[in-house]
């Protein structure tokens, strides 16, 4: 919140805001993340032009000139549109770019087209999430803050466009390609189920994270690995207000709060178990030599670290060296398990199908070898 404005940032054009004004404040943090972000954004559109080949040209033409219109219609409307109109004009002619682009390259295998389509709305979607945050950061509606609501949204959205830009990248790897469909599911067994319930619980400690760093809650409780001296802290108005009176930040926390950060704690204790669960599992039915037992004891290892960060976060008055490490290490978390599920269901077979002829390994799982057509 360094930046006030958006899409413009001080009443500068984003990529014209003065050096000089960079080193002031945050505003280096924030506008460094813009400028980041509309990288990120040119990026996914070449990246959604080259998946989906020349067949992609058309339809980009048609929502680029559609996103300039709309811009232009909402600059029309008023001061209040302003913002979002400038955002979709922009948005809009680097897509209309990326469709006059005249190349004649075939669209990859299905469905990584409708991949590269769903990275190229999830990064229109998180741009304009980031913005409203920013803008309607004051406004309150039912009770709600309208900034931490959009700032949860597009912390959570963030986590999970970089599982699925990893996804794409990991289907285009010869070692995808390589992998055969040579487990039978009765051999995994346990395991279909639960690395994506292991990926599920990373996910919602994210979830849990943001909430409470949109709320300032991250310190909601100072001590670890007890709360406020206990197991389980008492949330009654007496309690609270006597946390409060030993707290030092000039904001008091509220009894949600303190739940909000004892419920990710008790998360992080489920994540860590299913993890390391599925670890045991997948080393006494695949033996170390499999793929998904040498992932799972990374994807271990990296829940381990990520537990200890957690901690330190607490000890070290939320260092923000600390902090962003704990963030950084939890979407690396999440990315693993998302990949390892994947590559676990892919080397998976049917029970129907190893009883019968041996198949076609490109046929093992949606994102087959396009040498194999």
């Amino acid at each position: 919140m360094s930046v006030p404005d958006w899409p413009t940032s001080y009443g500068y054009n984003m990529f014209a805001l003065p050096v000089a004004t960079w080193f002031t404040g945050g505003v280096f943090h924030e506008h460094t993340h813009r400028l980041w972000a509309s990288t990120v954004g040119v990026l996914v559109v070449v990246l959604t032009r080259w998946l989906g080949g020349s067949p992609s040209r058309r339809p980009l033409a048609l929502i680029g000139a559609g996103e300039i219109v709309a811009g232009w219609v909402l600059l029309k409307l008023g001061a209040d549109w302003k913002g979002a109109g400038y955002f979709l004009s922009g948005i809009g002619g680097v897509v209309l770019l990326g469709a006059v682009v005249w190349a004649k390259n075939g669209p990859t295998v299905r469905p990584l087209p409708l991949l590269g389509w769903l990275a190229f709305t999830a990064v229109q979607f998180q741009g304009l999430l980031g913005g409203l945050r920013v803008v309607l950061d004051k406004q309150v509606v039912a009770d709600l803050p309208l900034g931490t609501v959009f700032g949860l949204v597009h912390a959570c959205l963030g986590q999970m466009f970089l599982a699925l830009l990893c996804v794409i990248a990991l289907c285009l790897t010869a070692s995808w390609r390589r992998l055969a469909p040579t487990l039978d599911q009765a051999r995994v067994g346990a395991l279909r189920w639960m690395l994506p319930t292991a990926t599920a619980l990373v996910f919602m400690q994210l979830v849990l994270g943001a909430s409470m760093r949109h709320q300032h809650a991250g310190l909601a409780i100072h001590d670890f690995p007890l709360a406020y001296g206990q197991v389980w802290p008492d949330t009654d108005p007496t309690s609270v207000e006597r946390y409060n009176h030993r707290r030092v930040e000039e904001v008091p926390v509220t009894a949600a709060q303190i739940r909000l950060q004892m419920f990710h704690r008790l998360g992080a204790v489920a994540a860590v178990a299913m993890v390391f669960a599925s670890l045991a599992v997948a080393k006494n039915r695949l033996g170390w030599g499999s793929p998904v037992t040498r992932w799972a004891s990374v994807w271990s290892a990296m829940l381990t670290v990520q537990a200890a960060l957690g901690a330190v976060t607490i000890w070290s008055d939320k260092a923000a060296d600390i902090a962003t490490s704990h963030v950084a290490v939890g979407a690396i978390s999440l990315v693993t398990g998302v990949c390892l599920t994947l590559v676990a269901r892919r080397m998976s077979v049917s029970p129907v199908v190893s009883s019968a002829k041996p198949r076609d390994p490109s046929a093992a799982f949606a994102f087959a070898d396009p040498s194999a057509r």
